[in-house]
């Protein structure tokens, strides 16, 4: 079986090359870029599974890098960041990331949240599952589309598994860190914002009037609920 391919887009040496080893070592075939121009290159000649992307890059920065990787494919990226980067990384959830790691990280945890997220797009089941049939709302599951009233709506990778998610378990409150859990595999140091952010951003899109959601229902002091 082929490794997967991970590209690492650092601007630090010492991060590049912490970061290649553990994965090399956890038998990921990498590839390293140092600023957003060096990226785009290595993402387009080496097609990578997963992108480990830095937000603060020479020559072309993170959220713009990720914005036209995007332009041209759904690859997952975790976005690298530092402490004081939260309008940043917000701004990249809202554009579809994956997952984030603020620096300082633990190599061993990125290394987690790469096979966390790889895992979450794995190959489908032999058996595929039945669509979610709601009023006025379709899930597709096995194709992964969402279709309001008929009409497709785009959704990125995670949007989709939260849908998803909240979805198969209607009525069933769960909370961020539930879903942190659950959708993106990992507890640890989740930051239930990456929660509210999507939440926000399925409901712009799948709700009548986002303002007063009646599909994903806040559950106050709790968490959310898919309301079917």
């Amino acid at each position: 079986m082929t490794a997967p391919r991970v590209l690492v887009v650092d601007d630090e040496p010492m991060v590049r090359d912490v970061l290649a080893r553990y994965l090399a070592r956890e038998g990921f075939a990498v590839e390293v870029a140092a600023d957003g121009v060096e990226a785009l290159d290595r993402y387009g000649a080496t097609d990578p599974d997963l992108v480990l992307l830095d937000l603060m890059l020479p020559k072309l920065d993170g959220l713009e890098v990720f914005r036209r990787m995007r332009e041209v494919s759904a690859t997952p990226v975790i976005m690298l960041t530092a402490r004081g980067e939260e309008t940043d990384r917000i701004v990249g959830l809202d554009l579809g990331a994956d997952d984030y790691v603020a620096k300082p990280f633990s190599p061993r945890e990125v290394v987690a949240r790469v096979r966390a997220v790889l895992r979450r797009i794995g190959p489908p089941a032999s058996d595929p599952p039945e669509p979610l049939m709601f009023p006025g709302l379709t899930i597709d599951v096995a194709g992964r589309e969402v279709r309001r009233d008929g009409e497709p709506v785009r959704l990125t990778r995670k949007e989709f598994d939260l849908l998803c998610h909240l979805a198969s378990h209607p009525g069933l409150t769960f909370t961020r860190t539930q879903l942190l859990e659950d959708v993106w595999d990992f507890a640890w140091d989740g930051d239930p914002q990456t929660v509210t952010v999507h939440v926000r951003r399925l409901r712009e899109k799948i709700e009548h009037d986002p303002s007063s959601p009646e599909r994903l229902v806040t559950v106050w002091g709790v968490g959310y609920r898919f309301d079917p």
